[in-house]
């Protein structure tokens, strides 16, 4: 009985919380509705002990048109109902419901988790799983916190309250990397502080204040362009002022950290200047400009803010697997017991990617009992995560990634959480590294380079990737992550597991390139280098007219060609060696040679491309208009960082003297005409075997890479075909549902048919009765009347719809709708009667 009562009590508190002190709100509001063009933002508040007092306090300063929706988690008795909405109800004028199975979130609603289970948020929906423990401990604000960052990227706001332990820590550093803001209630206001504390130390926090002066910095945070706007007005490029100032900014982190951000991913660096301006409550560009300049700190704190990254021990466990199978058995293979194991993890953050190869490589090292001496090099530009890294020490959150039989061997309980053993951290040696810039290691067997390439720009891409190739031994590994590839890079890697984007060093040059050139510091610190009077300009182009006399009298015709050689500029007279060819007009410098240039021409190419160096070659004899002249080509290759392709220039000479060129005819005139045909005929032999293996070594790289294209088009055959599969099940299905559509239609069919054979029955019973009969709607709307009651009641056809009380009978009703209420109360007070004798 005593249950039963708690029951029914528990069920009046949860309508009452649903009434919301008057107010209507659906049992599942916002159920397949979405309010806002705009993804809305999301704010996610987790609390453990202390929580409710805590919520309270936050929710009664909120203003209730921020804008987004609030979440409310926290650890809640699973063999309890919970009566947090209907307490929480009383604080805000929004209203407060309990999360059911997919609703959909809106602004200015507060959801609060069910007891007894985990909740997620996927699409702007909340999804309910079991409740799960793991290792003995339930995270559910990690879980909720985490997915929120996944799903709402910068438009989420995690906020870390009153509570025990160090659940949501992990979840607000998840939000800080995907460019959210993040909270966590001060020491001094908070009842149990272990949880903002363990926020705080991790480093992850933005906003350290109380309840009170959380809701009103969520308030301004809710109207703020970052927030508020379209996702790609965050990023979006702006004017060349903006570029300018942007530029300034990077110059301003140059000097301070000695990071070059300019090459980053842009779309990154951006969202993270923008957040940096919703924290310092700023709205233009130059005006954080300026503030990073008057306060030095500042360019630390986006140095990590940009820096910044999601990580966990054995984080893609599937990637793990895939080492201890395939890359550390290719490794110890043939390797003598005193040959150190080297591998480097670039980008190591705080060293969780770290430590864990090592624990990999030292389980499989033991099971398979080998007895190699391992070194682990981690590195990493921010001096913050490398001293993290060195301590080893991580909070309690860590359990969820790491198994029971791990942290009892390779970890160490310590207060607030666990360190790594030494055995370990003695293998693995950290080292604060500018993967860009600073020389790497070298006679690696593996690099681990996760997740690092993808906040890299182009330019940077193409430059680290021969620093892998560089560094690797020849049977080398490279380990990048789901999201990256080696790209252009074909030539240096073969792939050898694409699931896990594990890839095998190929032997072929290593060709690293040191020509990037920082940014002028002094240009982009601000307008004083730039040209600033016309007297300049004039300067400027006084020397270009002059270079380009110069150039046009002194310098040998030429021309510039790209990599199909096709002639892109002509520089000087060059009609002597080149001409239009018969046929179709064509630019083409093969086709534009005149007779004797086309070998000669094409080998020397030929050899500029393999060497990358300029060729020359003389005497070569030309048959123009009629005479034989004795001319020289050179072709020089361009340097193009722009990464636009391959550019040659083809110079043409005659023969620089008069005494040459006497020598070069009269040196054969003294031959016979059989011995001058001779050696005729040796020079283009010897042009010709040079122009052949040349060819052959194209034919050779071309065969290497129609393998290397023959492999990706089996794999993406096996893929297609895996996806055919996946056709044919989803058409079976869809024709199984079709069926199933076509049966309930004809079912539907049917009962039409019935319903209207009903209809006509009851139109010929209404027709046939002599009695006036009339019937209304709930609303007191008539629906249908007999012939009878037409003419008695006075109604026409189009009185159907119209309220009784609105139509004037011809016999006198006094007070009709009073008279219609009472049989309506009456009949329903018998009806209910009648079930509860039931």
């Amino acid at each position: 009985m005593v249950k039963k009562k708690k029951r029914r009590q528990a069920s009046a508190h949860q309508k009452k919380a649903r009434r919301g002190a008057g107010r209507s709100v659906p049992a599942n509001p916002g159920r397949g509705v979405r309010t806002d063009s705009h993804p809305l933002a999301i704010v996610g508040i987790g609390a453990s002990a202390g929580g409710l007092e805590a919520f309270t306090r936050l929710l009664k300063a909120l203003s209730p048109d921020t804008g987004m929706a609030f979440v409310l988690v926290q650890h809640l008795d699973p063999k309890h109902e919970s009566l947090l909405p209907e307490l929480l109800s009383k604080t805000t004028s929004m209203p407060v419901t309990q999360v059911s199975e997919g609703v959909t979130l809106r602004s200015n609603h507060v959801y609060v988790i069910p007891p007894n289970v985990d909740m997620a948020l996927e699409k702007g929906a909340l999804h309910l799983t079991r409740r799960t423990q793991t290792h003995g401990q339930h995270m559910p604000i990690d879980r909720f916190l985490r997915s929120l960052a996944m799903d709402r990227k910068s438009r989420s706001i995690g906020v870390i309250l009153s509570g025990s332990a160090s659940d949501g820590t992990l979840g607000l550093t998840a939000i800080k990397a995907e460019g959210g803001i993040t909270f966590a209630q001060d020491a001094e206001s908070a009842k149990y502080g272990s949880m903002p504390h363990s926020a705080l130390a991790a480093g992850v926090v933005d906003f350290v204040l109380p309840p009170e002066s959380i809701a009103k910095e969520l308030a301004r945070i809710g109207r703020h362009p970052f927030v508020h706007a379209a996702p790609a007005a965050v990023v979006e490029e702006g004017p060349p002022e903006q570029e300018d100032i942007l530029h300034r900014i990077f110059a301003e982190l140059r000097a301070a950290t000695n990071v070059d951000f300019s090459h980053y991913k842009q779309v990154t660096v951006r969202r993270r200047l923008k957040r940096r301006m919703v924290l310092h409550k700023l709205d233009r560009l130059e005006d954080y400009l300026a503030y990073l300049q008057s306060h030095p700190a500042e360019a630390q704190a986006l140095h990590e803010d940009i820096l910044i990254s999601v990580t966990g021990f054995f984080r893609e466990a599937e990637a793990f697997e895939a080492l201890t199978t395939i890359v550390f058995p290719s490794i110890v293979k043939g390797r003598s017991p005193g040959d150190a194991i080297r591998v480097w993890v670039a980008g190591c953050s705080t060293g969780e990617e770290a430590y864990s190869i090592a624990i990999c490589l030292m389980e499989f090292l033991s099971s398979s009992r080998h007895d190699q001496p391992v070194q682990i090099f981690a590195t990493d530009v921010s001096d913050a995560a490398i001293e993290t890294a060195r301590a080893g020490t991580y909070s309690e959150n860590i359990t969820p990634d790491v198994s029971p039989e791990r942290l009892r061997r390779f970890f160490s309980k310590v207060d607030r959480g666990y360190q790594i053993s030494k055995q370990v951290r003695d293998i693995c040696i950290f080292a604060r590294q500018d993967l860009t810039r600073d020389p790497p290691f070298s006679r690696l067997d593996l690099i681990s380079c996760r997740n690092v390439l993808i906040y890299l720009g182009p330019v940077l891409q193409k430059r680290v990737i021969p620093i892998f190739h560089y560094a690797l031994k020849p049977t080398g590994f490279l380990l990048l992550g789901k999201s990256e590839a080696v790209g252009s890079f074909s030539d240096m890697f073969a792939a050898l597991d694409r699931k896990h984007r594990i890839y095998a060093k190929k032997a072929t040059p290593s060709l690293l390139r040191t020509d990037f050139v920082p940014i002028d510091l002094a240009t982009a610190g601000g307008a004083a280098a730039l040209p600033a009077t016309a007297t300049a300009r004039d300067d400027l182009e006084v020397q270009r007219e002059a270079d380009r006399i110069v150039l046009a009298k002194y310098a040998p015709a030429g021309v510039l060609v790209n990599e199909n050689l096709d002639i892109v500029h002509f520089r000087g007279r060059t009609g002597a060696y080149l001409e239009p060819g018969s046929g179709q007009p064509s630019l083409n410098l093969m086709r534009m040679a005149r007779q004797g240039l086309s070998l000669e021409l094409r080998t020397a190419i030929q050899k500029a491309r393999r060497k990358g160096e300029p060729v020359r070659k003389e005497g070569i004899q030309l048959d123009s208009s009629g005479r034989n002249r004795i001319v020289s080509i050179e072709v020089i290759p361009l340097k193009v960082r722009t990464g636009g392709g391959r550019y040659h220039i083809v110079n043409f000479e005659e023969a620089a003297s008069a005494p040459e060129r006497k020598a070069a005819v009269i040196r054969p005139a003294k031959l016979r005409a059989p011995d001058r045909e001779i050696e005729r005929l040796k020079k283009e032999l010897e042009a010709t075997k040079e122009y052949l293996q040349s060819i052959i070594e194209e034919q050779n790289a071309t065969n290497e890479e129609l393998k290397s294209a023959n492999e990706e088009i089996l794999s993406s055959n096996e893929e297609l075909s895996s996806t055919n599969e996946e056709l044919e099940t989803a058409k079976e299905e869809l024709q199984a549902t079709n069926e199933e559509l076509t049966t309930v239609n004809e079912e539907l069919q049917n009962r039409n048919l019935e319903l209207s054979q009903l209809n006509n029955d009851l139109n010929n019973v209404l027709a046939s009765a002599n009695i006036p009969i009339v019937f209304l709607g709930p609303d007191l709307r008539v629906r249908r009347c007999t012939p009878m009651a037409e003419k008695a009641l006075n109604l026409i056809p189009s009185d159907i719809g119209r309220r009784i009380t609105d139509i004037k009978p011809n016999i006198h009703v006094p007070d009709l709708e009073k008279m219609v209420l009472d049989v309506i109360e009456t009949v329903f007070l018998e009806c209910w009667d009648a079930e509860n004798r039931f």
